[in-house]
């Protein structure tokens, strides 16, 4: 039976260094202030519509003003997604 060659192995060669790019990074400062802001909004108008008995924030509205206490916790955390 004959012999087999034997395969010789390519030297390894590193690939190319890639040069560094610059990451332009945008400026998300805006974030965390605004989410905290309608955190404490929200949660501030909800105190207020049980401490008054309803009589504040808006009246008119009854208890829809718990939702819009929720509505401005609930755009607070819409906010919070934009944080990096």
């Amino acid at each position: 039976m004959p012999k087999s060659r034997i395969r010789k192995k390519a030297d390894y060669t590193p690939p190319p260094s890639k040069q560094a790019t610059s990451i332009k990074l945008t400026s998300r400062g805006w974030v965390a202030p605004v989410m905290l802001a309608m955190f404490v909004i929200g949660l501030a108008w909800i105190v207020v519509f049980y401490v008054t008995d309803g009589s504040l924030p808006i009246d008119s509205l009854g208890n829809w003003n718990i939702v819009v206490g929720f509505g401005f916790i609930a755009a607070g955390f819409g906010v919070s997604t934009q944080w990096k």
